[in-house]
């Protein structure tokens, strides 16, 4: 009789699918959320001037594959465009500009949709705006009519949609975030390093029982045990040693910690076959680091202190897990823990216990903050998700555009010029960089101007406008002359280098991941350099 053998089927493996291959290195920064977030993205750009800055910082979102986009261009291509725009070519010339630019685009990625405007149904920016679907973002390039800044502006303020504003003239650019409200973000990606929080100096139960019994009888371990003992255990182990010869207390000053650590290293064993032991070396480069009494980050007081009195504020599941974090950290004097342990030299077995540890109080933390916000009005639609996000990036989460009083954007520009212009005045002996706010006043002053050439004493004299005596500044008077030189023109490199800039401000505001600038950019193509200014 023959024998049958039955073997069992391997599972079938599923490789990456098309589009995780087509974004794949896009994924690795942004992740699946980041991505539908841009998939679900619709954005609008009002392009005018030269219309190159607009378009290049398009094309770095219609590549990593935003929703779809609008243009709303008026202007028919001349030949003038050609020399400055890499997405028009001769058979564009007379053709709407809009659509000659709106069709090079979607060949760039063919899951993107666009559209073009003024068209046959839709004549003027306001019927756009009026019977388009909501915007997620706006982008207007300048020069552009104050009529139509102002009717974007009060878009924005309506529908809670962040306005960027760009402007590139020769070799100078800058361009402008404005969000409408406070723009909170968890998902920061602070630096690895910087997350690691083991709370040695308020160890919980559970993970002083841990290190209790690996060093209950730390001297008769063998040398391969005493090597492989994890730093957090021997620092547990050490800190309660010294809190019994210090009257109870930690290691708090520079001097203190110093000897501690010399107490660490004195515990190593030498006379082994490695001539010392590498997670005693660890211990000691941890004790700076890690011997630190829990504290309130700026970024996380700046939150909790924040009134979110807005309609949409008061909705956000954001502000409702701040407050069970709030309310956390003034139950426990500590935020919920990361639960995040670090690479150290340890046994497998024993390292995946100690990060069993940390991650389980870490899930108790969140647990408790869930049931905070569920308990809250609104709060039972919360994703436990979210939590998790907040409880883990919660000493990095940042606020931008908190408000800052009722100062106006007028009186904020005058504030900021005195501070830069006494700053260049002392430059030289502080070795800082001269500002490079002479560039936004000199092209903030023809921001509207579309008839060049115009003279230099008229440029400066809606400088003093804006800031009076700046148009005495001789570096001022130096950029003006530059400006007026441009005559408005574009050069492409400097576009696609601010648009470049621009798309990946644009792609952290779509996302929510990642610091975006707060709130002006400006570039100096003459001397590489950018500065950021608060204005």
């Amino acid at each position: 009789m023959t024998e049958i053998i039955m073997s069992q089927t391997p599972p079938i493996l599923h490789g990456p699918s098309e589009k995780e291959r087509k974004y794949d290195r896009q994924l690795r920064l942004w992740a699946a959320s980041g991505q539908a977030a841009l998939e679900s993205a619709n954005i609008l750009l009002v392009n005018s001037g030269s219309g190159t800055v607009g378009v290049e910082t398009l094309k770095n979102l219609v590549l990593p594959g935003i929703g779809r986009f609008a243009i709303y261009d008026d202007a028919k291509v001349e030949e003038a465009d050609l020399g400055v725009n890499f997405f028009l070519d001769e058979g564009s010339l007379g053709k709407s500009r809009s659509q000659s630019l709106t069709g090079h685009l979607l060949e760039l990625n063919p899951e993107v949709q666009g559209d073009s405007y003024p068209n046959e149904n839709v004549k003027t920016l306001e019927s756009l705006l009026a019977d388009s679907p909501i915007f997620t973002t706006i982008m207007y390039t300048y020069p552009i009519t104050p009529e139509n800044i102002s009717l974007l502006e009060s878009y924005g303020q309506q529908h809670q949609t962040p306005l960027v504003a760009i402007h590139s003239a020769g070799f100078y650019s800058y361009f402008r975030i404005h969000l409408p409200g406070a723009f909170p973000i968890v998902d920061t990606h602070p630096d690895e390093t910087a997350t690691t929080d083991l709370r040695l100096l308020t160890p919980w139960p559970e993970l002083v029982a841990f290190a209790e019994d690996l060093t209950k009888d730390i001297d008769n371990l063998s040398d391969f045990e005493h090597g492989h003992l994890p730093y957090v255990v021997i620092l547990l182990h050490y800190l309660e040693k010294w809190k019994a010869e210090h009257g109870g207390g930690y290691p708090s000053t520079y001097k203190e910690k110093t000897e501690f650590r010399r107490v660490v290293q004195s515990a190593a064993r030498t006379k082994n076959a490695e001539g010392g032991e590498e997670n005693f070396d660890e211990a000691a480069a941890a004790v700076l680091k890690t011997l630190v009494v829990p504290s309130l980050p700026p970024g996380l007081k700046e939150i909790f202190e924040y009134e979110h009195t807005h309609p949409a504020e008061q909705r956000s599941g954001f502000w409702l897990i701040a407050d069970a974090v709030k309310a956390f950290y003034e139950k426990h004097k500590c935020l919920p823990l990361p639960g995040k342990v670090p690479d150290m030299k340890a046994q497998s077995k024993v390292y995946i216990q100690l990060q069993n540890i940390y991650k389980a109080k870490a899930r108790r933390d969140a647990a408790e903050i869930l049931e905070t916000v569920q308990a809250t009005p609104g709060g039972q639609n919360i994703d436990p998700a979210e939590v998790d996000l907040f409880c883990k990036n919660a000493a990095f989460v940042k606020l931008i555009n908190a408000t800052t009083g009722t100062i106006s954007r007028a009186d904020q520009l005058k504030r900021v010029a005195a501070q830069e212009f006494a700053n260049d005045e002392n430059a030289e002996m502080t070795l800082q960089p001269l500002s490079l706010l002479p560039i936004y006043l000199a092209m903030q002053a023809t921001a509207h101007t579309v008839d060049w050439p115009i003279e230099e004493e008229e440029i400066l004299a809606r400088v003093a406008k804006m800031v009076p005596g700046a148009d005495e500044n001789e570096r001022v008077r130096q950029t003006v002359e530059e400006v007026t030189r441009a005559e408005g023109g574009e050069l492409h490199n400097v576009a696609a280098l601010t648009g470049g800039m621009v798309a990946q401000e644009i792609i952290k505001i779509i996302t929510k991941q990642y610091i975006p600038i707060d709130n002006t950019c400006v570039f100096d193509g003459i001397n590489s350099r950018c500065q950021i200014l608060r204005l």
